[in-house]
């Protein structure tokens, strides 16, 4: 019997389908020179927003202009039916268009470990731009931006400005001639994502206010590119069996083990352990015969950080000690099956695939919360001359906030490796509660005790409303630093020369391991004052300030404090030490010492 056709007058209404939660694009793991191998073609899953060609989302915009050549290539439509069915481009060097993929998902996917860390969404500023300017509020990618051996953030425009170049005739990981694509590297996407993130968290920190502060900007985004790598579980599981469960190690096992005549086929030569190199293809081309840096450093030296100026090899000791707290973790979170791990490499016998499988997922989630442990502690950083023993204090506060039980010593893992290379934090001692930050000196009463104190805390309605709140919220924070401000850290205020501002506020909401939220407020509290200098030298601004964290009942949890007044002397004669060292000096603005990414990530 023939089922009857439906019939048009009676045909039910479409029930509506909610959208995909994610979007998945395909990337490159790693960058092109890894082929197929380690799990090198993998897929991100970003969050699905409907996106213009570009692509062009709500937060990024991809603008494939070559200034170079002046010419726009054409760019992808990822909500193409024939794209999203495929789960975006296959990797590929040969289409531009590819590249753009690659660029949104790797930059998106680095915002959204930043929003889950901090607890709170990434909002670009827009306030130094004209209202009808092209893609206001979002940070701009410029994919194949200029033929140069060089990728950087540029806080001027707002935008990540990747090159591209010819590899030398004498490479040996690249065809000479062959093009070396920045924006193809998922390192250096991660990478210059972060200087961009840490602009908006920190911006002072683009400040050069010590040798410490721009080599923090280039440690701290080597640690969340590298950290990236240790969270990939597909590329994990090959490592744990490359390595035989010990992911420091700096090469991989051979296939084959010729011990009569030695290597004499590729299978039988250990491979460089890409886990723990950052852009490999990138560095070959430029001579380093390996990445362009490395997890692992040298053996722990208190003294080394004593004769490092460069902010690259200044800032690897950093990435050491980070990385050196990840490994020891993983290790005694894994101590009884790495008995068998190390049973089994004694004998160079292949882990079995349930051991393998145990030991990734392990060294997965134990570098997903460094990281978010990482993230979180730039909001328990100072608001202006950060310094790598900040940088722990932070890191203690931020952990021990979220997360008081310390059953898997995080935090002491920590400890010890800033210690063993010489980073001295300005505290009593290196115990965890000397380490933590503390709250000011301000009286029960003078708090802010009540009940409905950040108008943001509460529930949100409408957008009004929510401007309402913020304006709110700024005038009650800025009364009370005003108020308090010598009990907060902060300078007597003088409005003449020492004015204060509300610079940025948000409320937070994380959520702890054992599922418990914290809700709360953290502001940034700026203070600046001019320093004139009698020899006729340009006017040094110097910048102190607070970096507040409130409870829900406006209480001061954490008052993170510089005083301006105590930065002046050091920060005048490391400024006027940078004039007088510095080839470019008489071509910028002499009053303050911005980071130069494009200089520094070309060496000068």
């Amino acid at each position: 019997m023939v089922a009857p056709a439906p019939s048009a007058t009676k045909s039910p209404k479409p029930t509506p389908i909610a959208p995909s939660a994610y979007r998945p694009l395909k990337a490159y793991a790693f960058d092109p020179g890894q082929g197929k191998y380690f799990g090198n073609y993998m897929t991100l899953n970003v969050k699905y927003e409907p996106l213009k060609p570009g692509p062009i989302g709500a937060q990024i915009a991809v603008v494939d202009y070559d200034a170079s050549n002046d010419c726009y290539y054409e760019p992808v439509n990822l909500d193409d039916d024939a794209i999203l069915i495929r789960n975006g481009l296959d990797p590929t060097e040969s289409d531009p268009r590819f590249h753009q993929q690659m660029v949104y998902a790797v930059v998106q996917e680095t915002i959204e470990r930043f929003e889950f860390a901090l607890g709170r969404p990434i909002q670009w500023r827009a306030d130094r731009e004209r209202k009808n300017a092209p893609y206001r509020g979002k940070l701009r990618i410029f994919p194949h931006c200029m033929q140069e051996a060089n990728a950087y953030y540029d806080p001027s425009v707002h935008a990540i400005l990747f090159g591209y170049f010819a590899a030398p005739p004498d490479d040996e990981m690249n065809l000479p001639g062959q093009t070396i694509f920045s924006c193809l590297s998922h390192d250096i996407v991660a990478h210059e994502t972060t200087h961009a993130l840490i602009d908006r968290i920190r911006p002072h920190f683009m400040e050069q206010t010590s040798i410490d502060t721009p080599a923090f900007h280039e440690a701290f985004a080597d640690i969340v590119a590298l950290l990236q790598h240790f969270s990939m579980p597909d590329v994990m599981r090959q490592a744990i069996a490359g390595t035989h469960g010990l992911l420091a190690m700096a090469q991989l096992s051979p296939y084959a083990d010729n011990k009569s005549k030695g290597a004499q086929i590729n299978a039988e030569i250990a491979r460089d352990n890409p886990l723990v190199s950052l852009a490999r293809q990138f560095g070959g081309a430029m001579k380093m015969r390996g990445g362009l840096r490395s997890a692992i450093g040298t053996p722990p030296n208190s003294r080394e950080l004593d004769a490092k100026t460069e902010p690259h090899d200044r800032g690897s000791i950093l990435v050491a000690a980070v990385f050196d707290a990840y490994f020891t973790s993983y290790i005694k979170k894994t101590r009884d099956l790495m008995v068998i791990a190390s049973a089994n490499a004694n004998t160079k016998a292949d882990l079995h695939p349930d051991l393998v499988n145990r030991l990734a997922d392990e060294a997965s989630s134990t570098a997903k919360e460094f990281e978010h442990i990482c993230i979180r502690a730039l909001d328990y950083c100072p608001v202006t001359d950060i310094h790598f023993g900040d940088f722990l204090q932070a890191l203690i506060t931020a952990d021990y906030d979220l997360v008081p039980d310390d059953k898997y010593g995080y935090r002491s893992a920590f400890i010890d490796a800033f210690r063993s290379r010489g980073i001295r934090p300005y505290a009593s001692s290196y115990s965890e509660e000397a380490l933590r930050w503390g709250g000011p000196d301000v009286r029960a009463s003078s708090t802010l005790q009540c009940s409905g104190m950040f108008a943001l805390l509460r529930q949100q309605t409408t957008d009004e409303n929510f401007r309402l709140k913020q304006k709110h919220d700024a005038e009650l924070i800025y009364k009370f630093a005003l108020q308090h401000a010598v009990e907060l850290g902060l300078d007597p205020v003088d409005k003449n020369n020492s004015p204060i501002n509300v610079f940025s506020f948000h409320p937070v909401l994380r959520t702890a391991p054992d599922g418990r939220p914290l809700l709360e407020m953290v502001a940034q509290i700026l203070q600046t004052l001019t320093i004139p200098d009698d020899t006729g030298a340009p006017k040094v601004k110097v910048h102190g300030g607070a970096a507040l964290v409130f409870n829900v009942d406006g209480t001061v949890r954490y008052a993170i404090h510089k005083r301006a007044s105590r930065l002046a002397a050091p920060q005048s004669e490391f400024q006027m030490q940078l004039r007088n060292s510095s080839a470019l000096s008489p071509y910028q603005d002499a009053s303050t010492a911005q980071i130069n990414f494009r200089a520094l990530h070309r060496g000068y």
